[in-house]
């Protein structure tokens, strides 16, 4: 099993980064920095391989490396970011997961696409739509993916930045979530609300691990009962700028031409 994330080094003007739904405050890019690291450690930690994306100091965003792309068996998704100033963002994460072997396809004007809006289970993807993703750029990635055996399904939000600000998934497919910010819980079949926002963002290390942010320690306390080992990491200055454990790497699990391993 070889499993890949991708990982951008957060720029020193990190703090300069796109707000939406959260007043700015003020940020520190040393401890991002510092937290970041640890971060990235927590991956190695867990039996994952990190690629550093070539860093963008001068795109404040730029750790948020999720928004890049999405990746379904071999084939990434480019991303085209709703927001302008990101846009630039993509072509060096472009780079690195073409170098691991993917096929890229890449959404093309006027669609719109941030990684972050789409929650992958099994071969449903989900993909959110409202904020910095439109419905044309939903229909590229249907296009692209649904003949690989994925299917689509669009999701309304509102209330949020990106569809995985809201929820995400454990490994046995439960959607978990922060419900006020959810439009909708029915879109999903199974769907458990979490007593933090940031118990809603989980990464999945494994089939029994999982990571995620050190300010939920309720949300922890009841995946552990649900038979979880949970990794807790501070992200808390990433958190100021609405971000997330999920938005800062990509997760590869079926690099091409290594040995395959479960989506």
């Amino acid at each position: 099993m070889s499993t890949v994330a991708l990982v951008r080094r957060p720029s020193p003007h990190l703090a300069d980064g796109l707000l939406t739904h959260v007043e700015r405050q003020p940020v520190d890019a040393a401890l991002a920095l510092r937290q970041w690291q640890r971060y990235v450690d927590a991956l190695k930690a867990n039996g994952w391989s990190t690629i550093e994306v070539a860093p963008a100091p001068e795109l404040p965003d730029s750790a948020f490396v999720e928004d890049t792309m999405v990746v379904f068996r071999d084939v990434a998704v480019i991303a085209r970011p709703g927001a302008d100033e990101r846009k630039p963002e993509v072509m060096a994460a472009s780079a690195a997961v073409a170098a691991l072997g993917y096929r890229c396809v890449t959404i093309e004007p006027p669609g719109t696409l941030d990684g972050g809006d789409v929650l992958k289970i099994g071969a449903t993807i989900y993909v959110g739509l409202g904020g910095r993703t439109n419905a044309d750029g939903v229909a590229q990635v249907a296009a692209a993916l649904e003949p690989l055996g994925a299917t689509v399904v669009t999701v309304p939000i509102t209330k949020v930045l990106h569809l995985k600000s809201a929820v995400t998934a454990l490994p046995d497919g439960t959607v978990i979530g922060w419900e006020p910010v959810v439009d909708d819980t029915t879109v999903f079949p199974s769907f458990v609300a979490m007593p933090e926002e940031g118990g809603a963002h989980v990464v999945v290390l494994n089939d029994t691990t999982l990571l995620m942010a050190a300010d939920c320690p309720t949300s922890a306390a009841l995946l552990r009962a649900r038979g979880y080992d949970v990794v807790e990491v501070d992200i808390g200055e990433f958190v100021k700028l609405e971000g997330c454990v999920t938005c800062l790497s990509v997760r590869l699990r079926d690099v091409p031409g290594a040995p395959s391993s479960p989506t």
